[in-house]
């Protein structure tokens, strides 16, 4: 008579209840995928309400909402430069119910500013798409002797030193777009950091910053009401809202073609159908005529580009900036 053997003790009660788990996550990941979403998505913004990434994330969520047939929830979670938020995606699972709408800062800019950041673009998230863009501007108070790129850039030669920079901080796209400017016209400003657009803005209207790059859409207004002059756009072509401003080349300025954008992600490792549902929920929110409409006003340009023209994008930019503040040797404090 045989006798049954008794279950080998290397393989445990806990292994076991591992192993049917892991089986039952395989044999429904592909029935999870074809239902997703089977309740709300929430969208995390690395940033307060109020700025670009916000009025990004705001103004696509209805549409992307109606393509997926599920509310979607803004989570504004501030903080490193935009890192609290994403290193909060990046460790969320991978399943679409929790997705990034973040800036130039946090996929490209921070990954060349911190050499420790807790986060990295290529290797944490799925990139979805660069969702709108817009250029930078340099702007000066009306007061500000130089009325064009031209004219500053021989101030700037005859007075080194002494024009002051504002930007909203150090590592911001403000920043390292002045940067950008010294280098490529053998310059040199003062770099007045603010916490914030709008602190810099203030002061630079009420005089006591001189220039400042900042984007079109934050300025627009007051370039309009002349509280402000602009002297150039950070763009390869004249802005269409204001045809008037010549672009940084027709300056004398070439290779500062620099845009402010703001694109959406999710943790490294969807399911392609998600991913496939996520990116066209995104396409048709950004190619709704209303919701580019409004992007319009504010000064934005949609982009909607795919996941793998994003890569390239973010790859590129990511090295540029790389080479911007190791030439400036910008370090943050």
């Amino acid at each position: 008579m045989t006798r049954l053997q008794r279950p080998s003790r290397s393989f445990s009660s806990g292994a076991l209840l591992a192993a049917l788990a892991a089986t039952a996550l395989t044999l429904a990941g592909p029935a999870a995928a074809e239902t997703y979403p089977q309740r709300p998505v929430t969208v995390v913004v690395p940033f307060p309400p109020g700025g670009a990434s916000d009025s990004t994330a705001r103004l696509t969520s209805q549409k992307v909402s109606d393509a997926l047939g599920q509310p979607v929830v803004i989570d504004n979670r501030p903080g490193a430069n935009g890192g609290t938020g994403a290193t909060h995606v990046k460790t969320s699972p991978a399943d679409g119910y929790t997705l990034l709408v973040g800036s130039i800062g946090v996929f490209a800019i921070n990954p060349a500013l911190y050499p420790a950041l807790s986060y990295s673009p290529k290797s944490d998230f799925d990139l979805i798409t660069v969702a709108v863009r817009t250029p930078n501007v340099l702007v000066a108070n009306p007061n500000f002797p130089a009325n064009s790129v031209k004219e500053l850039v021989e101030y700037l030669k005859k007075n080194p030193d002494k024009v002051t920079f504002a930007s909203s901080g150090v590592g911001s796209s403000d920043h390292l777009t002045a940067a950008l400017f010294w280098q490529k016209t053998g310059t040199n400003g003062i770099h007045v950091p603010y916490k914030g657009g709008g602190p810099a803005i203030s002061d630079l209207i009420a005089g006591h910053a001189d220039v400042s790059f900042q984007n079109l859409g934050a300025v627009a207004n007051q370039i309009k009401a002349g509280k402000l002059k602009a002297l150039g756009v950070t763009a390869a072509a004249r802005s269409p809202q204001f045809p008037d401003i010549p672009t940084l080349k027709e300056g004398g300025v070439d290779g500062i073609d620099v845009y402010s954008w703001q694109a959406a992600a999710a943790p490294k490792g969807l399911p392609p159908e998600v991913k496939a549902k996520v990116v066209a929920a995104f396409k048709a929110s950004l190619s709704d005529p209303a919701v580019k409409a409004k992007f319009t006003d504010l000064g934005f340009e949609v982009v909607a580009n795919t996941p793998a023209e994003f890569a390239a994008f973010q790859a590129a930019e990511e090295q540029r900036w790389r080479e911007v503040v190791k030439a400036g040797n910008i370090v943050v404090q």
